[in-house]
């Protein structure tokens, strides 16, 4: 494999940045995070972070996607290219392509995903348009020969486990709980430490390049009732269970404003059409956990059982 890549994280002070960030530096790699000058100021969490980081041996540099020479200055000392950007940045990607076009030396760009595959997605509005910018980003770098690898990580544990997806709660419900269409839709979750460690796996790996990496980890390939299940099972209690079938979540949708309906938008494509897992990984994409075995991947029933 011969040396490491030199890696540059553009937004790694973010929710999942920071786990991309932390994994690069654990696992060996040169690790250049790209930070607006303004980030550690306005921010004293940021700051504790970035200070972690640099003892941590990271390289910060100062510079934003929206200043192309602080762009072009960043990627010229790299090797890689992760963007973890957030969703109001995601169409602003287009000017980091454009700077690794202009320095020609970079060996992978892996652009903000981190979710369902755009590309196999069957979502209605608001969610559908989200789902579009990140796949107008996909064929841009496609169009410009960039080689790249497109990180599928399905759901984080951390936004949907703590409340079993219930508004509001930060424990899971030990009364009732309201499930999207019939629970039986297999979906995956992903603790956000895991996702940070199987993208930077990917960085060097040949068998990563040009494929989407999906997490489609065995353990945590549940649909909502076993996830209901192995929660009932940990508190020795069977919860009230109110189904919305898909016409009651359409209604929702529509009922609500934007932009809280984009998040029930895309409960909608998860849940009820079960878009992480209604396909088969063909020959453009390759199975986290089945590439890097050596991962001890945290499981659901692990991590429901701290709520306990």
């Amino acid at each position: 494999m011969g040396s490491k890549s030199r890696v540059l994280i553009i937004g790694g002070t973010g929710y999942i940045g920071r786990h991309v960030a932390k994994a690069s530096l654990d696992l060996g790699h040169p690790t250049f995070l790209l930070l607006r000058e303004s980030t550690p100021s306005s921010n004293s969490e940021k700051a504790q972070l970035v200070e972690s980081f640099k003892a941590s041996g990271a390289k910060i540099l100062h510079g934003s996607i929206e200043d192309h020479a602080s762009l072009v200055e960043a990627v010229k000392q790299v090797d890689v290219v992760i963007s973890t950007v957030g969703s109001l940045q995601i169409e602003n990607q287009v000017n980091i392509i454009k700077a690794i076009k202009e320095v020609g030396t970079i060996k992978r760009f892996l652009p903000s995903e981190f979710g369902n595959d755009v590309d196999k997605v069957h979502a209605v509005e608001p969610a559908k348009s989200v789902f579009e910018v990140k796949a107008k980003v996909r064929r841009a770098i496609e169009a410009e020969g960039i080689p790249y690898t497109y990180i599928s990580s399905n759901c984080f544990a951390g936004y949907f486990l703590p409340g079993l997806g219930q508004p509001g709660l930060t424990t899971p419900p030990r009364d009732k709980i309201v499930i999207l269409g019939d629970g039986n839709a297999k979906v995956v979750y992903a603790k956000e430490e895991d996702i940070g460690t199987f993208t930077i796996k990917a960085v060097d790996d040949l068998r990563t390049l040009n494929k989407t990496l999906y997490l489609r980890l065995p353990a945590n390939t549940l649909s909502f009732n076993e996830v209901v299940g192995l929660w009932e099972k940990k508190i020795d209690k069977t919860l009230e269970k109110v189904y919305v079938p898909e016409e009651g979540v359409l209604k929702l949708i529509a009922d609500t404003p934007f932009p809280a309906n984009i998040g029930i938008a895309i409960g909608h494509s998860i849940f009820v059409r079960g878009d992480q897992t209604n396909f088969e990984i063909g020959a453009d994409g390759v199975e986290a956990s089945q590439l890097y075995p050596e991962v001890q991947y945290t499981t659901v029933d692990e991590y429901l059982s701290k709520f306990v």
